[in-house]
């Protein structure tokens, strides 16, 4: 048999907890990839937040050798994230295969990210096996999943493979249907040197290192000078690597990375950015006579960000020690974005954009843990498209950056598409809590014992914690997906906290204006709980574009300054209390407030 035919490229889609990295583990072992006596739970997940928290946060390809018949097979894997905020790691997988496992619960059946993976992998033109996994469990519901996956995706009863991840059970039924029915790479091996990016990350020893599909040619590093001679095709940038290889998982080093196989290659760059995934790596001596036009894969999306944190640290001293840690966490995730801010009340911090909220307590989780950092955290916001009178437009991320209102003709705030999943009988439920946002009902398609709703609302309503929501009015059963469809104008207005008579721009909101007029007073009296009381009178007010609508106050906390006199008369008692009158009044000119986290949640709320 020819190489390309004994290769095998696929990925496994599943909704998160459907058992697709315990799938992965028995795929390790069933192949002896990884030797039994290191093998342990969640191999694929290296960071110690994914191997605590069961959830997989970073793509991870790997090459496993299995045997079936007289042939030997190469079977790369690249493994996949299952919650909905690394979707975008997904894309970059898929656009690498040929063929993608989709995976589902028995327990639950089909959830929003089954039919979001299976809508993206069927675009790509992949094929699919359908695996219905935990037949182990006493809830699960076999036939019922089966025929849902046959009603709503078309699949043939015969088709689905029934297993569990856990025991193992018929879990090398699947491996023998990736070999039988997913295609080998196409590509042609005399061709000159074409190969897609598909991920990066920085090794301290190697520089940036580059996961890549060879698409067509060989990847090789020769004995000539000449021949070490690389490009990024779509930066431009020339490089000479140092060495090349595959992953199992661990890197290993090769001779040769041909036509359809799955490998990385340290570049020896320094800088990340100048290897852009997506990008396509050519050989210069390769291309020397033959000059080409390489277009990257279909399917691959550009990561971008979509909410936006202010991060602060505690004591402003450590901000160079913040900005180099983000500066590392970029190195290995190029999803991630930042920029320097400052406030009057919190010192210099960075702004930094990422794919959803989950994205950001991941990353806020490993600044503390891994650079022993202590940080404030405002509430989330998102980009808003800012249209000015003269008709210039421009994207804005926070309160304190939009124009003077005379210049202003229109501010426009992102929207979404969602899908949510849900069993029939959480039906009411979700449909009130949709009623709480400005949710638009598009319409809704029925699978099984389960309906799938399709709903558009700002991306502003999602971040305020509706996907918590969602999973208290439906028992946790209830899934979501979606993806941001545009830009809409809407009332907006500016709302802004002063407390003590100083605005904190880190509170500073773009809301809707109807909207705002609900909320001040509720957050008003939220920070009177949170903001600690000091020794002089704390006002907090709550203005909306300008004019004050509510407020509270924190009243002084009082200290007894006549407990130490025994004895005499009230003139003693008097003195005393006038000089502290006069100190309070000085103290509440030149006092600081020291705002807690829980300030910054409570503008967050509905």
């Amino acid at each position: 048999m020819s190489q390309l035919s004994t290769i095998r490229n696929f990925s496994i889609i599943a909704h998160i907890d459907h058992g697709k990295t315990t799938l992965t583990d028995r795929f390790l072992e069933i192949t002896k990839t990884v030797d039994r006596r290191l093998m342990h739970g969640r191999f694929l997940d290296s960071h110690p937040i994914s191997q605590e928290r069961g959830v997989t946060i970073k793509l991870a390809p790997v090459r496993m050798n299995y045997g079936l018949g007289a042939n030997n097979y190469r079977l790369n894997l690249i493994d996949t994230p299952g919650h909905i905020d690394f979707s975008y790691e997904v894309s970059r997988s898929l656009a690498c295969c040929e063929g993608a496992v989709l995976l589902v619960d028995a327990g639950q059946g089909i959830q929003a990210q089954t039919l979001a993976h299976w809508q993206l992998a069927r675009k790509l033109d992949l094929r699919i096996i359908p695996v219905i996994n935990k037949i182990d469990l006493q809830t699960a519901r076999l036939e019922e999943t089966a025929e849902d996956l046959i009603k709503s995706f078309g699949f043939q009863r015969q088709e689905i493979v029934f297993v569990s991840a856990k025991t193992g059970e018929n879990v090398e039924m699947i491996l023998k249907e990736i070999v039988e029915k997913i295609p080998p790479p196409a590509g042609q091996v005399q061709n000159p040197l074409r190969a897609l990016v598909f991920d990066s990350f920085y090794h301290p020893h190697k520089g940036v290192i580059a996961y890549l599909r060879v698409v067509d040619g060989q990847l090789k590093l020769g004995s000539d000078e000449t021949e070490n001679v690389f490009k990024f095709l779509g930066s431009g940038r020339q490089f000479k690597p140092l060495e090349a290889g595959y992953l199992v998982p661990q890197m290993k080093k090769a001779e040769v990375l041909a036509a359809g196989e799955v490998g990385y290659l340290a570049t020896g760059l320094k800088d990340i950015s100048l290897c852009q995934v997506g990008d396509t790596v050519t050989n210069l001596k390769s291309t020397k006579k033959q000059k080409l036009e390489v277009e990257p894969l279909p399917g691959y999306q550009e990561p971008k960000p979509v909410v936006f944190f202010d991060f602060y640290p505690v004591d402003n001293n450590d901000f160079d020690l913040l900005e180099e840690a983000v500066e590392q966490l970029k190195l290995n995730d190029v999803a991630l974005s930042f920029k320097s801010v400052g406030s009057p009340a919190l010192g210099k911090g960075l702004r930094m954009g990422f794919l959803g909220v989950f994205h950001a307590l991941i990353t806020q989780e490993r600044l503390e843990r891994d650079f022993n950092l202590d940080m404030v955290i405002t509430s989330p916001s998102v980009e808003y498209l800012v249209v000015k009178k003269n008709g210039q437009a421009e994207k804005i991320q926070n309160a304190s950056q939009l124009p003077d209102t005379s210049e202003l003709k229109e501010i426009k705030e992102p929207w979404i598409k969602v899908s949510i999943f849900s069993p029939l009988k959480f039906l009411g439920g979700v449909f009130r809590l949709l009623e709480q946002t400005r949710a638009k009902f598009l319409g809704q398609k029925h699978y099984g014992s389960h309906v799938n709703l399709q709903f558009k609302m700002p991306l502003i309503e999602l971040i305020k914690g509706f996907y918590d929501q969602l999973k208290s009015v439906s028992s946790g059963f209830a899934s979501l997906n979606y993806r941001v469809i545009g830009f809409e104008a809407f009332d907006a207005a500016r709302l802004d906290v002063f407390i003590n008579r100083e605005k904190i721009d880190a509170l500073s909101l773009i809301i809707d204006k109807e909207e705002g007029r609900r909320r001040a007073g509720r957050i008003a009296r939220k920070l009177k709980e949170v903001v600690p009381p000091q020794l002089f009178e704390v006002p907090i007010q709550i203005a909306l574009n300008g004019r004050v609508i509510s407020r509270e106050t924190i009243r002084a906390q009082r200290k007894d300054v006549t407990a130490k006199l025994y004895g005499g008369d009230q003139t003693r008692k008097d003195k005393l209390l006038k000089k502290q009158k006069k100190g309070k009044k000085r103290l509440k000119e030149v006092g600081k407030i020291t705002l807690p986290q829980e300030a910054f949640l409570s503008v967050l709320g509905r």
